[in-house]
Parts: structure tokens; sequence; C-alpha cells
């Protein structure tokens, strides 16, 4: 019994050691397991503007305006990419009636400083004070939309400063929980689920059927977490980066028509 008891104590104490670690190294060192930045995709000319962060950093950023749009959408893009790389998409956008304003992290494309959690809640306030403040878009005219890891962000941006809605695409509902599924931590990065709560403007949440990096019960989590208003737009055969490919005219129509959603809540 004594010795049950002595190997039992082993184990435990192995399992709370092993937790600890990983707390811990959760807590210092996660960044560099969230962000990867790419080589710059883009050459910083005259075309793109360059904004001061909250939090000192210099971010790059590019507006897209389009004269016969009613609302400019402001794109967080995803992990793995800067608005270089992302430049035909944001076309997309303005081909189909939005004007566009997006933007890099720290550390992504030219944009300074290091990429962490409070840098890039800075980096999207700043284009959002641009957007009202130099460009004289008003909050109504405004739409949010993120992608992937973008989505932490655009729904950051909501909760803090008024816009007329949201476009959540392929987000998680916290970023530990990308590799663990269920909370482990007292602590965690990015917790989208914990702030949808408190959204106050409608909501289109669109996910990939097969998506195997951010995987769809995310998106379905988030939504059913999300206060009403909210529409849903779940894509079949999608996985995580080719939504939009895989839906085709139907990803325009959908969110043109929760843009048209907007209009009528005025």
């Amino acid at each position: 019994m004594l010795i049950m008891l002595y190997f039992l104590k082993i184990i435990f104490s192995t399992l709370v050691l092993s937790y600890a670690v990983l707390f811990l190294f959760a807590y210092f060192f996660s960044d560099g397991m969230i962000f990867f930045p790419p080589r710059a995709g883009y050459k910083a000319t005259k075309e793109f503007v360059q904004l001061k962060t909250a939090t000192g950093d210099s971010i790059f950023a590019v507006y897209l305006p389009n004269p016969n749009a009613k609302y400019t959408v402001i794109i967080s893009h995803g992990n793995a990419e800067d608005i270089g790389y992302t430049i035909p998409f944001l076309r997309k956008f303005q081909e189909h009636g939005f004007a566009v304003l997006s933007y890099d992290y720290p550390g992504y494309g030219h944009s300074s400083g290091r990429p962490n959690e409070v840098g890039c809640y800075a980096a999207v306030n700043a284009v959002y004070q641009y957007a009202i403040n130099d460009l004289k878009i008003p909050p109504t005219r405004i739409i949010s939309y993120g992608r992937s890891l973008g989505g932490a962000m655009a729904l950051d941006l909501a909760i803090h400063h008024p816009v007329a809605g949201v476009i959540l695409e392929s987000a998680f509902t916290s970023a530990f929980r990308v590799a663990t599924r269920i909370k482990i931590f007292p602590i965690d990065k990015f917790n989208n689920l914990r702030k949808i709560k408190s959204l106050k403007y409608p909501l289109l949440v669109i996910h990939g059927e097969h998506d195997n990096i951010i995987a769809f019960w995310h998106g379905q989590k988030l939504f059913a977490k999300a206060p009403l208003p909210k529409k849903s737009y779940w894509v079949k055969n999608s996985n995580h980066n080719d939504v939009s490919f895989i839906a085709g005219d139907e990803y325009w129509r959908t969110l043109v028509g929760f843009t048209d959603t907007l209009s009528s809540r005025e």
C-alpha cells in the first residue's frame, strides 16, 4: 500500500511539474508558436501609408478607395501573409462595391516591432483612427473583417469601437484552443470566445467545413456564443485558405447580402 501511494505521489508530482512547465512556456514563449510573419510581399512605396500605434510601432497600411462604395471594409489578414500577398483579394472587395483599408501587424511586411497580442490590437486601433480622422469615414460606414488570426483583431475593434458590422472568416475561439481544443490554462491569448458575447453589432461568421488548420467547430462555437443579429455561412468542401475560391460567386453574394441587411437597420 505504501509503495502504491509512493508511486501515485511521484505520478502526481510529475503531472504538476509538467503542467507548470507547459504553463510557463505558454505564458512566455507562445508568441513564437502563434505568429509566422513571412518575408515582405511588397515594397514600401508611396502607395502605402505609415501609421504610429499606441505601443510605439510604425505599421504599414493600404487604402483602396471606391467612389461608389457605401461601406469601407477594414481587413485584418491571416497569419503567414501580409498586405502585399493579399492585394488581389483586397481588389476583389473593391470590385464588389467596397472601399478597402488593410494593414500589417507589428513585425509583418515592413511594419516595425515584434508581433504580440497587445501590439496587434494597437495596430487595428491605429487603422480605425486613421479611417475616422484622416479619411473621414463615419463609423456607421465601417465593416470590420478578419480572416483566421485577423478575426481576433476584427472582433476586438468592434468590441471597443462603433462599426456597422463584423465579418469573421476561419477565425478561432482562442489561440491556445487551436492546439488544446479545451481550456487548460487560466490564461489564453486572443480569446475571441469570451469577447464575442459582448458584441453589439451584426455579425457574419464564415468557415470552411473541412478546415484542417482552425477546425470547423471554432466557427460554430463563435456563432453559437454571439448575440443577435448574426448570420452564418458554412462553405462545404472548403479548407482554411480556399474559402472564397471554393465558394466562388456565392461568397461575394453572401457578403453583399450581409451588407444589405446593415443598410436596412439604419
